[in-house]
């Protein structure tokens, strides 16, 4: 056992905490590429898990085909909202000579309006505006490139998704098995217990997101429907899937609306699209994220904001995602260790850790202690 006098002192263990975490940050960003997609890999094999467990126990189907079953229906899923978006989008293209009308009667409006609170001549608006566009249609090609090498990029990035998740639910039990070989005998029980409670926090944590998102989809729709918006369903369903980046999306996600609603709509719509938006925000901050999200990571608010800047710092919008649920694993395993107990309470909720006592008794126990 290591005396107190023998102990590193605090400058050294901060110094190699530091160093460790650069490091790791350092690994991070030179493998995007691989860790990124395992990481996703690794939430959608702890989502089909029950699936992959169901079809091999029940219905007696080999571990590889069960596997490939669970992968096809991930696909299918995924196939499924991508074919509604396109078919949505493709209604907008049908429809882009309306779309066109609508869009510059609004722009008219919107000429007016500044010409009108701001003093600011139309011909000088519609010269910064014509500026805008010639050099939108000069870079165009650029933009078309870029374009095309993000999509193929996105196709990439989920074949690599699909196929992680495939080899992650076939070596399941070896990849259990080799965690807790990895540890000394004694700590196995630990090692099994924070693995299950990685396995069951993530599953519901995905499924908390999951039904999040059909909610906040239907309600959007609905409410843009009932507004009058054009593309309600297209809009309701995207604002769902960007909400799925925790207080981000939800920017995107009213930026895409106010837009729609301008061109279509004019600038009157604008208003009651934000302050719908702005509601929805609310309703879902404040009833659905606790109780279907936040309840299940147990995670406080701080830092989650601060680990999605982060991980969208290092990784863009997978990075974002993947924050919550990577955090949640490390609160899982700092709260099972105990000298980095301390951390894992700095990153949970107050509400579930045991209230420390008053400053003043606590000072007083010492005195007392000492006495």
């Amino acid at each position: 056992m290591i005396s107190p006098k023998q102990m590193p002192p605090f400058y050294t263990k901060l110094a190699m905490v530091l160093i460790s975490v650069i490091c790791l940050f350092y690994i991070a960003i030179l493998g995007k590429n691989i860790l990124a997609p395992l990481l996703f890999a690794l939430l959608f094999a702890v989502l089909l898990l029950p699936v992959a467990g169901f079809l091999e126990k029940k219905l007696r189907i080999h571990r590889s085909l069960a596997a490939a079953l669970s992968v096809l229906l991930l696909m299918v899923s995924i196939a499924a909202i991508i074919f509604i978006v396109v078919t949505q989008i493709g209604t907008m293209a049908d429809d882009w000579p309306q779309f066109k009308l609508h869009l510059l009667s609004s722009l008219k409006e919107l000429h007016h309006w500044i010409s009108h609170n701001f003093h600011i001549n139309t011909n000088k608006q519609n010269d910064y505006v014509n500026n805008s566009v010639s050099q939108m249609l000069a870079n165009g090609p650029s933009i078309i490139n870029d374009v095309l090498s993000s999509v193929s990029s996105a196709l990439i990035f989920l074949i690599f998704i699909l196929v992680d998740t495939f080899f992650l639910l076939y070596y399941r039990r070896l990849l259990v098995k080799f965690l807790i070989s990895v540890f000394r005998e004694e700590d196995s029980v630990v090692v099994y217990d924070i693995i299950a409670k990685v396995q069951h926090r993530i599953s519901q944590y995905i499924q908390g997101l999951l039904v999040e998102m059909i909610i906040v989809s239907t309600v959007c729709g609905f409410t843009l429907w009932l507004l009058g918006v054009d593309y309600p369903v297209l809009l309701g369903l995207l604002t769902g899937l960007l909400n799925l980046i925790p207080y981000v999306g939800i920017l995107f996600s009213l930026l895409a609306s106010s837009l729609i609603a301008f061109a279509t709509a004019g600038i009157g719509k604008i208003l009651l699209v934000i302050a719908t938006m702005f509601g929805i925000h609310l309703l879902d901050a404040n009833l659905l994220l606790p109780l279907l999200v936040a309840a299940k990571v147990r995670l406080n608010a701080l830092i989650t904001i601060i680990g999605v800047i982060v991980g969208g710092s290092v990784w863009g919008i997978a990075g974002a995602f993947l924050a919550v649920p990577v955090i949640a694993i490390i609160k899982i395993v700092f709260d099972r260790i105990e000298s980095l107990k301390p951390w894992g309470m700095l990153l949970g909720d107050e509400r579930d850790e045991k209230s420390p006592p008053p400053l003043k008794f606590a000072i007083k126990k010492m005195l007392d202690q000492k006495t």
